[in-house]
Parts: C-alpha cells; structure tokens; sequence
C-alpha cells in the first residue's frame, strides 16, 4: 500500500477532531443558552387535551 494513504488518512482525522471541537465550542457558547433551554422545554409544552386517539401509532 501506498505510504501517502497514510498522510491523507491523518490529515482526514486531523479535519475531522477539528470540526468536532469547533461543533463543541460553539454549541457551548453562552449566545445559545437561550435558544437550547427554549427548544429543551417544547415537548413539555404540549397541549394536555390533545388526547385524539387519531394521533397515536
């Protein structure tokens, strides 16, 4: 096998932990506290008369 796969596959892997810890980072920022504990409380936000039988599986 050729030795250059190698460097293509660790460059590959260096992208890829890059793009990783720049996701983490930015989903950790304050600016989106906000958003995220807003979209945590929408399934708690269902309307409780919505019991139709229609609606379930």
């Amino acid at each position: 096998m050729n030795p250059v796969w190698g460097h293509i596959a660790g460059v590959f892997i260096v992208l890829m932990l890059v793009s990783f810890i720049g996701i983490w980072i930015w989903a950790w920022r304050k600016y989106h506290k906000k958003t995220f504990n807003r979209m945590a409380r929408l399934p708690m936000e269902d309307e409780a008369g919505n019991d139709n039988e229609e609606d379930r599986p």
